[in-house]
Order: structure tokens, then sequence, then C-alpha cells
């Protein structure tokens, strides 16, 4: 609640474009990040409690071995959601910004607020499972996941050619996929508006209901007798006019929403650019279309290789190292493929969807690389920590008992809570919570239980060139 106020407060400020969807998507985001967050750091905190008597003196050392991985994941999520202030789409730049400040308010949240909670509880706080100074630490003990990390060990070289094969296989309906969500498809239930426009579209003209609307400050008979000799248009009636401007509405072939309507305004505005006509636009819901595809093209082009490779540089300097952090944006790249494939196939098989809404693929890619990079901060900090004593082999699998617990339960809440997106009435946000619950689950029980792990056994100290860290 703080951030969502915090980051409406900051856009009215600033003039930014923000509605019920950015509040929606912010609130989910800062809660699934912010949880993350405070679980590695009880988890710490627990296991520092099974060393120590003095439970302040584990909450500092929990602490500092929490405070880097947690800036520096909270650090390349900020960067990330930044990147959005890039885009043509006012919405998208103010869900941006408020992205980054609700994440700043999550850290600090779990690194200051937090601990201060904490420290005025003792240890029953953890009732029924109080740690106890003495007992078996996680990284030591024989959990499910270190289980797990044993039977990766025996054979790792399986298991990545095996997730390889079903991530291919997952990935195969990106292929397929289709931007541009139509009109008719943006609520799941129809609304009376579309109802209407659709009983309109059976009697007359498909394009009648929904005309292109020209606006000009040239001579309306010339604009029309060039409107009228483009390929597609039915016909051009005269609208309003005054002060010197004329509106004229151009009646496009097929719903407004349809391929050949937007490519009648395609050619309609080119004709009227050969034509010379100055202040002359071409407006209405099919151009609105086509510039928000346009735009939204031009964003993913720019916006999703800028994520990558900031995210790519932050882990760089995060772990002093080239090919671990290779080796972690290309699990996340398989990630993203896998989960836009399977709710592609989810999306048109069960639900009957013809398309993606326009700015899904770019939100969900930029919240699938920005929290998928928490887990991989999570599990490979905590690997070269305990690689400097054990070795990497050892050092791996003994992070992966140590974080496996807090990866999965995080990842399946983070994946629980983008799922309550999927149920809200706005088809874009439920695509979007879709694609991004699937990822998280890939990306917390497959990619950093199994992948990760087994390609650090294959590569062994080659995982952290061209840094020594054992």
């Amino acid at each position: 609640r703080t951030a969502t106020v915090a980051a409406t407060q900051v856009l009215e400020r600033l003039g930014m474009t923000w509605d019920d969807s950015t509040t929606g998507i912010l609130s989910v985001l800062v809660f699934g990040a912010g949880t993350n967050y405070a679980l590695l750091l009880m988890s710490r905190y627990r296991d520092a409690l099974r060393v120590t008597e003095d439970r302040r003196e584990a909450l500092t050392e929990a602490l500092a071995k929490t405070f880097e991985p947690v800036l520096a994941s909270a650090t390349t999520v900020v960067v990330g959601v930044l990147c959005l202030l890039l885009s043509l789409t006012p919405g998208t730049r103010g869900l941006g910004l408020a992205s980054a400040i609700g994440i700043v308010i999550a850290v600090l949240s779990a690194l200051v607020l937090l601990p201060a909670v904490l420290s005025l509880f003792g240890r029953w706080v953890f009732w029924p499972k109080v740690p106890h100074a003495g007992e078996t630490t996680l990284s030591d003990g024989r959990s499910l996941w270190r289980r797990i990390g044993d039977a990766v060990a025996r054979r790792p070289s399986v298991f990545v050619g095996g997730a390889v094969v079903l991530l291919a296989v997952m990935s195969a309906g990106v292929f397929s996929v289709r931007l541009g969500l139509p009109q008719s498809e943006q609520f799941l239930d129809k609304p009376e508006a579309i109802v209407a426009a659709e009983r309109l579209a059976e009697s007359f003209p498909a394009g009648s209901s929904d005309p292109a609307v020209i606006v000009t400050r040239a001579d309306p008979a010339e604009v029309t007798k060039v409107a009228e000799g483009v390929d597609g248009i039915e016909s051009v009636r005269p609208g309003a006019s005054g002060d010197g401007v004329s509106e004229l509405q151009a009646v496009l072939p097929g719903q407004p929403d349809s391929q050949e309507a937007e490519d009648a305004v395609v050619a309609l505005r080119a004709a009227i650019a050969d034509a010379d006509l100055t202040d002359t636009y071409v407006g209405g819901t099919t151009a609105e279309a086509v510039d928000v595809g346009d735009g939204a093209q031009r964003d993913r082009l720019l916006i999703l290789p800028l994520i990558l490779g900031l995210v790519l540089v932050a882990l760089i300097a995060l772990l002093r190292s080239l090919v671990a952090p290779l080796v972690l944006i290309t699990t996340v790249m398989a990630t993203n493929f896998a989960a836009i494939g399977v709710s592609w196939w989810i999306f048109t098989k069960v639900f009957g969807f013809s398309a993606l809404d326009q700015i899904t693929v770019l939100y969900a890619f930029l919240f699938l690389v920005a929290l998928g990079v928490d887990y991989n901060i999570f599990l490979v900090t905590r690997a070269k920590e305990e690689t400097r004593e054990h070795g990497t082999r050892e050092g791996m699998l003994r992070a992966l008992a140590a974080t496996g617990g807090v990866i999965t339960s995080a990842g399946i809440l983070l994946a629980a809570v983008f799922a309550v997106l999927g149920v809200l009435p706005l088809v874009v946000l439920a695509q979007i919570g879709v694609i991004i619950c699937i990822g998280v689950l890939l990306d917390t029980l497959l990619v950093r239980t199994v992948v990760v792990p087994a390609i650090t056994l294959l590569l062994g100290d080659r995982f952290w060139w061209p840094r020594k860290v054992s």
C-alpha cells in the first residue's frame, strides 16, 4: 500500500500517466519482490541461530550476508524497469518509474524495517520449529534440495540434456505467436459497446460503425478525392468543420481491428503524404491500433536488448566473472521463451484468443528477467561464498541445499501472486499474469534447481572464469 501511494504521488507530481493497471501490476511486483527479500533474510537468520546463542549477533550476521545479494538484485530490477522510461507509450513509462519506486520501498522494508522488528522478538518468532544453537545448518544437512543436488551431480549432462529438450519443446509455440489483440477480445466478458458494434456490422458495412477519421486544414474536396482513390476505402463522408479544420470519415473494409482495415489506414496515410496534403492526419480506432503496434515494436526492439545488456553487466559486476553471467542470462532467456510458448498454446487452444496484446511480451519479458535475476543472485552468490572453502562442486551443492527452500517458497508464492492477474477482466493483465506465473514456476522448479547446478558441475571452476574463487 505504501509503495502504491508513494509511486502514484510521484507520478502525479511529474505529470506522468498511470491507471488502475499500473497500480495492479505494481502491487503484485512489490509484494512478490519484497517477499523474496524477506524470505532470504529470514532463512539466513534462522541458519545463524543454529550457530550462535546470541540472537542479535545472529541477526547482524544474517543481515550482513543478505545485504549484498538483496541490494544487487534490487539494483538490477530497478535498472531494468527504468528502461521502460524509453517507451513511446506514456502508460508504460509511468509503470517503469512506479515499479522502480516500489522496489526501493520493498528493499528498505526488507533490510531496515524487518530486521528492526525481528530484533524485538526472541527465537520463538520461528515457532513451531524454533532453531537452537548446535543444530545442523541448511548447507550441512541432508535436505530434499541436497538430495536433488546429489542426484544431479551423479549425471549432470543427462539433466542438462533433458532440460534443454523440455524447454525447446515448450518454446515451440513462440514461432506461432501473433501480436495485436482485437478490440473484441480485450475483456473476458464482452462489453455491450462491442456487442452493439458487432450487431451493426451485420447490417451495414463493417467499417461504418467505426470509420477512420481524417482531420485536415487542406481543401476537404481534394482530401476526399485522394482518400476515395485508395484501395480498400469503401466511402468518404463529410463530418464536422470549424475554424479552418474539417473532419472526414473514411469507411474501412472489414472490422476496425482487422488486418485489411489496418492495411487500408496505412495506404491512406501514404496516399495523403504522396499528395503533399499538409496538416492532414488520419485517426480513429484502427489508426490508433496501427500506431500502438508500431510503437510496441519499436519498444521491443530497443528495450528488450537493453534490459538484457544491463542485467548482464550487473551480473558481471556482482560475480566478477564472464562465464557465469552468460550462463545465467541464457537460462533466463530459455525460461522466457518456454513460458511464452506454453502460454500461447493455453491462450489459443484453451481460452480461444487469437493474439497476444502488443505490450504482453514486453511486460512479461521484463518481469521474468528482472525477477529471475533474484533467484540467480540468491543461488550463485551463496555458491560463490561456499566455493571459497569447499570448491566449486561442493560449493554449488551446499548453496542449493541452503537456498533451495527459499527459492522454491518465494517462487511458488510469486507465481501465485501473478496468477491473480489471470482472473482479472482485462485480458492483457490476464495474459501477463499467466506468462509470468508459468515462467516463475519453470525458473524455480527446473532452471534454478536443476539446470544451473548441473551446468556448474559440468564446467567446474571454469564457471567462475576469469575469477578464481576456490
